[in-house]
């Protein structure tokens, strides 16, 4: 092979590896403390951290954040054994819990539109373990040993947090070993020794992305030990062998032509994960781009490359789908210096069995900062309605005015993006029979 198809063969091999890298780095920021440290949104392996309000403009840990829901987060190892996942009662309150294996496909969720207003206790179990579930325990398996659980919880705002704080409480994991059918007998310790080395004030995509070739290739050799790549992945991976990249491998024999390959294929994949990203939005309709089939990804490693800088976390579409907006009804793109209206007909809002916002990212895909710390608004928002029944939404910098206030998101001064965020949502938006209106520009 030529040195140019080389270096191509190393930026697939890096979109490739993405996911798992990806998972790595995060999981060592988020799990760097000794104990619980809620404050922080961090907890050691294998226990929650209880995110008790919604994330504001200084948090950076993921990209893509979330404004509606409280979170529930815990990264787990499940290399020495399962962890048993133990819930609350949660009423008509919308829930979800979404576990992700370490190449970001869901690989298990149960919630609201699954169970009910209850379930579990659950067993959770990694690759290493075989055997039947204990009695009274549901058995779901991962294909990996790391995982991200990211327990949801609908809040209509800070008047709420209280009452979903108490459901969080209720949201427990316990090792197998400690089990014995009482969630409360169990206590997380609180001396977890902290790896050396954990950047807990860089971004993680930016340390992802910072990463040499060699450095970000070792890594992802080493996680694809104990987080096996699918077996649909052996033809692809059969072609990664001549640069080095295997379960387990060694880059140290590898000449210095070859490590240069793999630092140009770290080079190029941030550039084109934007590429891939602008070329799905330019296909939109409407100025409005539906990323289907999401936390199920199969081979399409470049998809699955893009959701996870763009939107790590996502859910399956049967639970949540994302219609993303870059651009305005006129194909300009969206930016601060400009005002904007969202317009729904009278009866068009999102078709939901749970709810819908929209939630305004800065360039950087974080939330932006604004006056009023508000960074989405939808259906639990205490919109005004037009008295024809419609509804418009002012997205811009500037407050709209105090008649206008209570249907304003705040965008920042520059570039900007929307998701339009529908949980659980109904057949018309699966199918696309339902589309969101676009975004008209009005200065």
């Amino acid at each position: 092979m030529t040195d140019e198809s080389m270096e191509k063969l190393a930026t697939e091999a890096w979109l490739y590896g993405y996911p798992l890298v990806t998972a790595a780095v995060t999981k060592r920021d988020m799990t760097a403390v000794p104990a619980r440290d809620d404050a922080r949104r961090k907890a050691p392996v294998n226990q929650f951290c209880y995110m008790r309000t919604t994330p504001d403009a200084a948090f950076t840990e993921v990209v893509s954040p979330n404004a509606d829901t409280l979170y529930s987060s815990a990264w787990l190892d499940l290399s020495d054994e399962p962890l048993v996942l133990a819930l609350p009662e949660f009423g008509d309150r919308f829930w979800m819990v979404p576990i992700l294996d370490a190449w970001s496909n869901v690989c298990a969720v149960v919630g609201q539109r699954t169970s009910g207003p209850s379930a579990g206790p659950f067993l959770i179990a990694g690759p290493s373990w075989s055997g039947p579930a204990p009695a009274g325990l549901t058995l779901l398996t991962s294909p990996t040993a790391v995982n991200w659980i990211i327990a949801r919880y609908a809040t209509s705002g800070p008047s709420d947090f209280a009452s979903v704080n108490r459901l969080q409480d209720g949201t427990r994991l316990i090792p197998l070993s400690e089990w014995t059918g009482d969630p409360d007998a169990y206590a997380p310790p609180t001396d977890v020794p902290v790896p050396a080395g954990a950047d807990t004030t860089t971004a993680p995509v930016d340390q992802v992305h910072a990463l040499s070739g060699r450095a970000y290739f070792a890594l992802l050799n080493r996680m694809m030990v104990d987080n096996p790549p699918a077996p649909a992945d052996a033809p692809f991976l059969g072609t990664l062998t001549k640069l080095g990249i295997a379960p387990g491998a060694s880059l140290d024999d590898l000449s210095a032509e070859e490590l240069a390959i793999l630092d140009a294929g770290a080079r190029r994949g941030p550039e084109v994960l934007r590429e891939l990203l602008a070329e799905a939005e330019a296909a939109g309709s409407g100025g409005w781009t539906v990323h289907r089939g999401l936390g199920d990804y199969g081979t399409d490693y470049a998809k699955r490359a893009v959701i996870t800088r763009f939107g790590y976390g996502a859910n399956l579409d049967a639970d949540a789908l994302y219609p993303h907006a870059t651009t305005d009804s006129e194909g300009r793109p969206l930016d601060g210096a400009h005002t904007y209206v969202l317009h729904f007909d009278a009866g068009q809002t999102p078709p939901v069995g749970g709810f819908w916002s929209l939630t305004m990212m800065n360039e950087r895909q974080l939330f932006a900062d604004n006056p009023l710390d508000r960074y989405a608004i939808g259906d639990r928002s205490g919109m005004r309605t037009n008295p024809d029944g419609s509804l418009d939404i002012y997205v811009q910098h500037a407050n709209p005015g105090p008649d206008r206030e209570s249907n304003w998101l705040p965008a920042p001064a520059g570039s900007f993006n929307v998701f339009l965020r529908l949980y659980w949502p109904e057949e018309p938006a699966l199918t696309g029979g339902w589309t969101p209106p676009t975004l008209r520009r009005t200065d």
